[in-house]
């Protein structure tokens, strides 16, 4: 690590990059999509990851959904929230009532803040491909925005 104090978890009087964690239940459609997005946005220039509650198998409706705009997540591995130490981010955003809930219980460190963006699950949806896929869209649409929202970089 370098000396410009980058690290999610370094602290002190350095200036250091946001750190930011979203979590959903499997780690395989709604966070993999927001991280992907916030890295994209930011252009990395904050910290991003995610986590499920348990590490779930990537759906490749999200892939192809984040494919469509340009955007690679095949290659992303599901990863559950006790695989991090969460108390090395600045802010969790959990995706699901489940992940809003579990973390809550949690303890959080005292700079780390919680908040909940609820956000459907494309995976429920029923139909041909495209109107699945429509699903999908509109939830990796709706991220994008709320990721431009929030981190006005």
């Amino acid at each position: 690590m370098s000396d410009t104090g980058t690290s999610a978890g370094e602290s002190g009087a350095k200036r250091k990059s946001p750190s930011v964690l979203f979590v959903c239940n499997q780690n395989a459609v709604r966070s993999p999509m927001a991280e992907a997005l916030a890295n994209k946005h930011s252009k990395r220039r904050m910290f991003v990851e995610s986590v499920g509650l348990i590490a779930g198998a990537l759906d490749p409706f999200s892939v192809a959904a984040m494919a469509e705009e340009g955007i690679d997540i095949q290659d992303h591995k599901p990863k559950p929230l006790g695989d991090i130490d969460i108390t090395l981010f600045d802010l969790i955003i959990a995706l699901t009532p489940e992940s809003h809930t579990h973390i809550e219980k949690m303890d959080l460190a005292k700079n780390t803040r919680l908040e909940y963006w609820a956000t459907p699950d494309p995976s429920d949806a029923e139909g041909n491909r495209n109107q699945v896929m429509e699903s999908y869209r509109l939830v990796r649409d709706r991220l994008e925005v709320q990721i431009a929202d929030k981190f006005p970089f």
